[in-house]
């Protein structure tokens, strides 16, 4: 478990979460990770407003290729990143490379289900993230980065709760949504919005959750 002392890598961090998070709860030191410099900005402003008790740092890379020393962090946590990368094993190898042996790594990912006709294939790689199909699935790329299996979830119904949630919600707010983005943004934004939740309910996309030891 994470606890003062602890260092946790949160790649693709965004604008912190959930590093932040957990660095506020546990006390853990945490290092955040991301390409775009924005994102690092607001959770720089975040760790200072919430009196993190661990110490934070906050980088600007690719996570294929991570500025970091080897085996330097004890945990590394990445929601729903993988889905949007193509370096997928690069990734895995870099996070293996950065983490001390018995290490822990927790993420999620959203993929395609298998086993889909053509026509169904198409409409889940249309529905879902840029980069969700993979050429080999998630535990043979774990197994090749130097990573083994502990736990295994499929988190899909939730998911699929959440994304119909949050369909609800930008639908009820169309106006002010409208305002913000531009017609033509927010109606392609509401259009894959309605193409997920569909690929969901028609068990054409997944999401789990893979907790992974690092080997030595």
């Amino acid at each position: 478990g994470l606890n003062p002392g602890t260092r946790l890598l949160d790649v693709g961090a965004g604008a912190g979460w959930p590093g932040l998070y957990l660095a506020r709860i546990t006390g853990c030191d945490v290092t955040l990770v991301d390409v775009p410099l924005e994102g690092i900005r607001i959770a720089a402003a975040r760790a200072v407003a919430e009196q993190l008790a661990g110490e934070c740092w906050g980088i600007v890379a690719d996570a294929a290729a991570l500025p970091l020393q080897s085996a330097g962090f004890d945990a590394i946590g990445h929601s729903d990143v993988l889905c949007c990368l193509e370096s997928k094993l690069s990734v895995l190898k870099e996070c293996r490379r950065v983490i001390r042996v018995g290490g822990r790594m927790v993420f999620t990912v959203i993929s395609i289900a298998p086993s889909l006709s053509s026509a169904d294939h198409k409409l889940a790689l249309d529905a879902g993230p840029r980069f969700a199909e993979t050429v080999v699935a998630y535990p043979k790329m774990l197994e090749q980065s130097g990573w083994r299996i502990t736990q295994h979830l499929d988190l899909t119904v939730g998911y699929a709760l959440a994304a119909r949630h949050m369909l609800r919600e930008e639908e009820a707010r169309a106006q002010a949504l409208t305002r913000l983005l531009g017609d033509a943004e927010f109606s392609d934004r509401m259009g894959r919005r309605r193409n997920t939740v569909q690929a969901l309910d028609g068990g054409l996309l997944r999401r789990e959750l893979i907790v992974a030891n690092a080997l030595g």
